[in-house]
Parts: structure tokens; sequence; C-alpha cells
């Protein structure tokens, strides 16, 4: 079988996909990456070939930043690499509205790589489910409407849609968390599965890890790894961050990630970064402090940290309400009138939360979602109609 991967670059994207893809590979088939030229060196390194999207009319056509509108460039570049190559399987992100077009145009089964939980409306269920800003309701109808609109702009708006119930699953929609961080007694609908993290990333550099460990070394305040996802348009987490590592009982290491150009505060203990890679990191650290994005939470649990979260946009509100609902995440106050230490501190102090970050991240750990994943991706490629009913860890969603 032939297999496309063609997830967004960004790492918390473009790793998932590498996991399954390395998989598949294992098991004799055949998988190429599509994506922008900057994942070339990673996807090497994954030991997988690769096809440049600026070659083939997809310029920014798989950056997570640009995603609303990169729909037809996501198209081009996906018909033109899945002729080229004889394509038998797309796999491709949660948002990739292109890539699920053009597996419709070319008639092709489609696997989409979601985030750790499920973004839209549920199948039955959830209707006492709290929110913080936008709504399911909300998130699935302009979804739906970004969709449409690709579908316009590629010229396939008078064709039947492939997917009467809901296009943006595909044949079948991977979550990456655990059925227990989806709100109780609700269920998912048709063609969604959990597999587990399908925990991937580079291997990171020893020089560079012993570099960082010596540096933080040099004092005996506790480490928490601090992981920067998008804003937004919402409120940097510097000002908060050098209120939280200046004087006080703590040391950071803070990930960038996409949130711009690092702010420390003269004093502050803290140590910006930008890596490729983040487990070392996590692994040196006590706590985690992100925005509440799927890759540095599931890095967390894995690690059996204890997470504390300041959510801004997209997926990080739904994601941080899941985990504190678990008892695996504490939430960072907004309000500038709270004092941040005292969360942290609390937090940190808090062992019962441990304890159940560590027991989730056991049961993440013994999904083994690159091959469940590979599975499902098996199936779906046979054309075998829902592939979660034969899936043990789905059987256990709520």
């Amino acid at each position: 079988m032939k297999v496309l991967l063609c997830p967004l670059s960004d790492g918390g994207y473009l790793y998932p996909a590498i996991a399954i893809g390395r998989e598949l590979a294992r098991r004799g088939h055949h998988v190429r990456v599509l994506g922008r030229s900057t994942a070339a060196p990673v996807v090497a390194g994954a030991g997988l070939p690769f096809t440049a999207a600026e070659d083939l009319g997809g310029r920014g056509a798989f950056s997570a930043a640009r995603w609303g509108g990169a729909g037809p460039a996501q198209y081009r570049a996906t018909v033109r690499a899945a002729r080229a190559e004889g394509t038998d399987l797309l796999v491709t992100s949660v948002l990739c509205n292109g890539t699920l077009l053009a597996a419709e145009t070319l008639d092709l089964p489609v696997v989409v790589v979601g985030l750790a939980v499920h973004l839209w409306d549920y199948r039955t269920g959830g209707n006492g489910e709290p929110h913080l800003g936008r709504t399911r309701a909300n998130r699935t109808r302009e979804s739906h409407l970004l969709y449409a609109g690709v579908r316009e702009q590629v010229g396939l708006a008078g064709r039947a849609p492939r997917w009467d119930d809901s296009p943006l699953p595909g044949d079948a929609l991977l979550l990456r968390g655990d059925p227990s961080l989806e709100y109780p007694g609700a269920e998912l609908p048709a063609r969604v599965v959990h597999v587990g993290p399908l925990a991937w990333e580079p291997t990171p550099d020893r020089a560079e890890i012993e570099e960082i460990r010596t540096r933080v070394a040099r004092s005996d305040k506790p480490l928490v790894y601090v992981h920067l996802g998008r804003v937004f348009g919402g409120d940097s987490l510097w000002p908060r961050l050098n209120r939280l590592f200046t004087g006080g009982r703590f040391q950071a290491v803070v990930e960038r990630g996409r949130s711009g150009e690092p702010r420390p505060a003269p004093g502050a203990d803290i140590l910006p970064v930008r890596k490729p890679w983040m487990g070392p990191l996590v692994g040196m650290a006590g706590m985690v402090l992100t925005n509440g994005t799927s890759a540095p939470v599931l890095a967390a649990l894995l690690r059996g940290r204890a997470i504390v979260a300041s959510p801004n946009g997209a997926e990080q509100p739904l994601l941080t309400l899941a985990c504190v609902r678990a008892g695996v995440a504490a939430r960072l106050p907004g309000s500038p009138s709270v004092d941040p230490r005292a969360s942290l501190e609390a937090a940190w102090r808090d062992t019962d939360l441990r304890a159940r970050a560590r027991a989730l991240g056991r049961g993440l750990a013994e999904a083994d979602g690159a091959a469940r994943a590979a599975d499902i991706a098996e199936r779906v490629a046979r054309c075998t109609p829902n592939p979660e009913e034969e899936h043990e860890y789905a059987r256990g969603r709520p």
C-alpha cells in the first residue's frame, strides 16, 4: 500500500503523523510525507521520504498558523503528490480541509489525526458541558463553513459530498488522548476513535540536553517546564511568567513554541529555549505549565507530571477543562489581582494531582497508539466500515 502523509508541518501535528507513518513503513507499506520544505530535516531524521509542497503549488499549504486560508493550496499539492505517487491512502491533520477535498476528488480513503480531545459536537450527550468562550456548536458550525468555503474555491461545490453526516472526521478521526478526557456520558460521533498519544519526536542532541541540565543545576529551585502555544490575539503569558519566576521558589525552562519572541524580565529564573523536542525537558521538571495544547499536555502525562494550564484559544480551553475535570491539571488564574505563585505552589504540593497524572499517563503509555492507528489505517484502506467497532481502546470510551 502507498501512503501519503500530509499533516500540518508544525511539530504538534507532524510528529503524530510520523509516528503512524513509521509504523506503517515497518509493516512494509510505502510511506511518503508531503509538507513545508522546512519539515524536510525532521522527516529525513524519521527515515521517511519527503516531498515539498512548495514544489507542487502548495506554498503555505501546511502551516498551522495559516490553516484557515490554506485549503486551496493544500488541495492542489495533495492532488498532485498523490497522483504522482499512485497513493492508496491519505493521512492528514485535523482542520486540513484541502486534503479532505483532495481525497474526494481522487476517491481515496483518508485518515485524520486529531488532537487529545474531540473538538466538535458529540453524537449524543454532553449537553451540560461547561465551556470557556466558544461552544462546541459554534466551533462545529464554523468548521463546516470553512470546509464549505474551500469546497467552493476548488470547484467542488456542485458535487455531492462524500460524507453526508460530516466531512470533518474523514474516514476515521484518531484522537490522541484518553476516553476519560471526554465529557462524562457523551458519545463520540461515528468514525471518531481514541488511539492514544502517538508519541514521537526527533532524537535530541545529548550535548544540548547536558547544557540545559547544567544551567538549571546552578539553582536549587524546583524546575517547571513551560510550553507556550499561540496566543490567538489574546494576552501574552510572559507578564505572569515573570511574576511566577522572579524572586520565588521555582525556576523555569520556557519553550517558546509559536508564541513569538521571549520576554523574560531581568533577574527572572527563566531559561528560554526553542527545541524540536520536549521529552527530556519534561523529564527534568517536576511540573508542566502550558497553554493547554495537546503536545505538551500529552508529554506531561506520559511522564507522570501534573499540569498547570493557562488556556487561550483553539483547543486550549477545551483540553484545559478536560484535564481539570480528570483531576490531572489545575488552572492558572487569569486575573491580574490573583497572585499566580500561590496557584503554582498549591499545584506543586498537591500529591493527589500528581498521582492522578501518573495513573492517566500509565494508561496512555499502554495504549500503543501507533500500532492502533496503523490497524485503523489499514482497515480504512480496505474500505472496512466503522473501523472503530473492532478497536478495543475505542470501546472503552465513555
